[in-house]
């Protein structure tokens, strides 16, 4: 099949499969020039809330600045739709369910999902933040979202972070196509919250500067760490933007002689933070899974649900494959992204007991009495090493 060209102002995407029409969503594929401030825009399409799907948050219809000046085109997307397998002997000890590890409590009082909601708050507006999840887990998000007024987008099933990452985008780009836009796990640790925010305001500074970019935090790593990814580095970006760097490749759970080449090379750990214009996101999965992002965008023009929540048909999701973010969008578009160091903290993805016990002794020089049963209570096969640890604080 021939290439074609989709020409859409200064974004110009190669789109390779014949079937494809990007015509839907050629308004979302136009940065605005490095520079320009986003401020004054009026929706592309105003709704008033209703059950086809959530209208203009009450802060941006009122005009409410919430930061600073460009912080009405903020949005955020917390990806919670995740099923926490791996973690799951410990939040099955800790919770006696199999609630994923984002609806409990494991380094605190609140949830992981909590914490993240908080860590998205101090940037963005409570309202301009869409939450993907899935359905399965309704019984327990619900309690944690009682009264928050974020968007809840609810999934019929996981079909990993592409779907669960493009759907919010192509929901946010209907209601501003000046969007500035920030995705975040909701289920990772930071030891400064401070340091954490400075980053994401950073990120953001960056990738106003430089729309047709995504800016991704990346970790300075501790170790050769083999479970996770790595984002390969190369030419500092510029002197005006501490820190930052053009990315060169990734390298999604190396084997230790990788890892350790990375390591030594200056690489980070890729967190999965990212922020970048919604075209930027957008103009990337065109190039990559086209076929996915027109699917999406054929239900996101449809939606359906209330005022806080959209829900998306079975049979859609029924018929895509699971598909991975890094590995299917970023990864084959690194010439396209910059990498922001995170700073001086520490980071954990708090993927399996190992780490998360691991962490909460770092944190707090001990760990909380559901800890210490879970060590000694012949569990700890799944945290052996932490749980040596425990037993001599």
């Amino acid at each position: 099949m021939d290439s074609r060209l989709l020409m859409s102002g200064c974004v110009q995407t190669p789109v390779e499969e014949e079937h494809v029409h990007p015509e839907s969503i050629q308004p979302c594929l136009h940065p605005p020039r490095a520079g320009r401030r986003l401020t004054g825009h009026t929706p592309l399409h105003s709704r008033q809330q209703s059950n086809r799907g959530f209208g203009r948050p009450a802060q941006f219809a009122q005009g409410k600045t919430i930061r600073n000046g460009n912080a009405t085109h903020r949005w955020g997307v917390v990806l919670a739709g995740g099923d926490g397998v791996r973690l799951r002997p410990l939040t099955r000890f800790l919770c006696g369910d199999d609630r994923p590890k984002q609806f409990c409590p494991l380094l605190g009082d609140g949830t992981l999902l909590r914490d993240c909601l908080q860590r998205a708050e101090r940037s963005i507006a409570s309202d301009q933040i869409l939450l993907p999840l899935t359905r399965a887990h309704r019984g327990y998000y619900q309690p944690d979202l009682a009264g928050h007024p974020c968007h809840r987008i609810v999934q019929p099933s996981n079909r990993g972070t592409a779907p669960a990452v493009l759907y919010p985008l192509l929901r946010i780009c209907k209601m501003d196509r000046d969007a500035m836009v920030a995705i975040l796990p909701c289920d990772h640790y930071y030891s400064e919250e401070r340091l954490f925010t400075v980053a994401l305001e950073s990120a953001f500074a960056v990738a106003e500067s430089r729309p047709k970019s995504v800016v991704l935090l990346g970790a300075r790593p501790k170790h050769p760490e083999v479970e996770y990814g790595w984002i390969e580095v190369g030419d500092a970006v510029d002197n005006s933007h501490h820190d930052t760097y053009f990315v060169t490749g990734f390298a999604e759970k190396p084997a230790l002689p990788v890892a350790e080449r990375l390591l030594r090379s200056g690489a980070l750990w890729n967190t999965f933070v990212m922020v970048g214009h919604v075209s930027a996101f957008l103009d990337m999965a065109l190039a990559s899974v086209p076929g996915l992002l027109l699917t999406l965008d054929s239900i996101a023009n449809h939606p359906y649900g209330s005022a806080n929540e959209t829900h998306i048909d079975d049979d859609v999701y029924d018929h895509l494959a699971s598909t991975d973010f890094s590995r299917q969008v970023l990864a084959q578009s690194a010439n396209r992204l910059i990498a922001l160091g995170l700073g001086d903290m520490e980071w954990n993805d708090l993927g399996d007991p190992n780490r998360v016990i691991s962490t909460l002794l770092q944190r707090d020089g001990e760990v909380p009495h559901w800890a210490k049963r879970w060590c000694t209570q012949g569990e700890n096969q799944h945290a052996a090493g932490a749980c040596t640890s425990v037993a001599v604080a």
